[in-house]
């Protein structure tokens, strides 16, 4: 590693640091709406539902859209900026490989629960189990933010690595 020129060093500490920032921001979000939005519209379905409806409620999808995307265009360019620097690329990798299993887990059970509960809010005949299924929903929520608040911190010793190879 002695041999990296020291603008690389600079381009992959600027990208590593940048989608650190972007993962504790989609973080704070995230603890945000999981303790401020989420009891809101679990705490009487299917009344408070209607919280989640686009034009009608609170709906996140665009913000999480864009915040998710942005993020993991910086993610992808850290690891290309970090190939040459060993260490930090294997744990970026192990990073994304975590981030991309959450996110598959978010697109394939919390998003399609979400569009779930939008369609009871349209039409309350669709509700069955609603406080059992808003309730599993709410406890895997916890365990989904805990991984990205996990995955958020095992970029810190990344940063403090590769600022330890500044020339």
């Amino acid at each position: 590693m002695e041999n990296l020129a020291a603008n690389y060093v600079a381009r992959a500490e600027i990208w590593l640091c940048i989608t650190t920032i972007m993962y504790f921001l989609m973080n704070g979000a995230q603890i945000f709406e999981t303790l401020v939005f989420v009891p809101k519209w679990t705490e009487s379905p299917p009344e408070n539902f209607k919280l989640l409806q686009d034009g009608n409620g609170v709906s996140l999808k665009i913000f999480w859209i864009v915040l998710h995307s942005l993020h993991e265009i910086t993610f992808i360019l850290a690891v290309i900026f970090c190939w040459k620097i060993e260490p930090v690329r294997n744990w970026l990798l192990i990073l994304l490989a975590v981030h991309i299993g959450v996110r598959v887990w978010t697109l394939s059970y919390f998003a399609p629960n979400i569009i779930n509960f939008q369609k009871v809010a349209e039409n309350p005949a669709l509700a069955k189990d609603l406080v059992q299924r808003t309730s599993t929903w709410q406890m895997l929520n916890y365990l989904r933010v805990a991984i990205f608040i996990a995955v958020s911190f095992g970029f810190i010793p990344l940063c403090v690595k590769i600022l330890s190879l500044r020339p």
